[in-house]
């Protein structure tokens, strides 16, 4: 599917749109950031890649707009397409895993949780892979741990620098122990991959969880994230559950995992492209 199709089918925005008072504007023209109450015309959040240009907070992009966002134009091919997942469980709770595939699908326009191929940025070629939550809340389940996999094993033929965008709420819990298996595959890989001497940079976006961040998300050279973006294995209210006492304030998002040392520098998405081009430039991205 073209990017511009794929574009026109993207979800409503999360910011709750409402116009100025007392302003006859096109319905949809202006939207209310949810955290600072800002009202934002449609177009500077399309300028502002999608985040609000008060406070900073960062509302999730598609795939297809991510590609747009970092890419050279027209540079992206995809690759892996026609890979579906099987019902190995006959999984089924309020509807059935084939159900819940369907749905993702319609809703999104894609195939499975993760886009895979090779684009340049800034001239740069590279391995490229992006999640996507709102597809089954980006969860891991076998297609999705082969399409990484594959790409990692690409890259490391055609010696590859490779990208990851990550979303993820962790393994698909509709495959049971398949899933879980993904973890350690695409970790290989990830190892293989290392062997080559190519760089690999992650970016993790809100939320990036469970199975995936205890794998290929976190085995970057460099990790980079978003801004308050929610970086963690499980959730919080699990955690104080389980070590009964209450968790610290900002404990698992993007600062509080800078201040700890699990990932390297938090990039505001106006500013990613350069960071991450200047970044392939300093550990030999563009050599062959």
């Amino acid at each position: 599917m073209p990017l511009s199709d794929w574009l026109k089918s993207r979800q409503q925005q999360e910011y709750t749109q409402v116009p100025p008072q007392g302003v006859d504007v096109p319905e949809g023209a202006w939207g209310k950031c949810e955290e600072c109450g800002t009202l934002i015309h449609v177009v500077q959040m399309e300028h502002s890649l999608n985040t609000c240009p008060d406070c900073g907070r960062h509302y999730p992009l598609t795939p297809a707009e991510r590609i747009i966002q970092l890419t050279d134009t027209d540079s992206f091919v995809e690759w892996f397409r026609g890979l579906e997942p099987t019902d190995p469980l006959g999984f089924c709770a309020a509807k059935t895993y084939i159900e819940s595939l369907d749905a993702a699908r319609e809703k999104t326009a894609a195939e499975e949780a993760v886009v895979c191929g090779r684009a340049a940025i800034e001239g740069i070629s590279i391995a490229m892979g992006v999640m996507d939550f709102r597809f089954i809340g980006g969860s891991m389940g076998s297609v999705v741990g082969e399409k990484v996999a594959r790409l990692f094993e690409r890259a490391t033929g055609e010696r590859l620098p490779v990208l990851m965008i990550i979303a993820s709420g962790g393994a698909r819990m509709q495959e049971g122990m398949l899933s879980l298996m993904q973890m350690a595959k695409t970790s290989a890989a990830v190892g293989r991959y290392r062997e080559s001497g190519r760089p690999y940079i992650a970016i993790l976006t809100d939320p990036t969880s469970g199975g995936v961040t205890a794998s290929f998300a976190t085995l970057a050279d460099v990790i980079l994230a978003e801004p308050r973006a929610f970086v963690g294995f499980t959730g919080p209210r699990i955690i104080e559950q389980t070590m009964r006492q209450k968790l610290p304030k900002g404990f698992q998002t993007a600062e509080s995992m800078l201040e700890h040392g699990l990932i390297d520098m938090i990039v505001p998405r106006l500013k990613q492209k350069k960071v991450i081009t200047d970044l392939f430039d300093m550990l030999g991205g563009r050599s062959a």
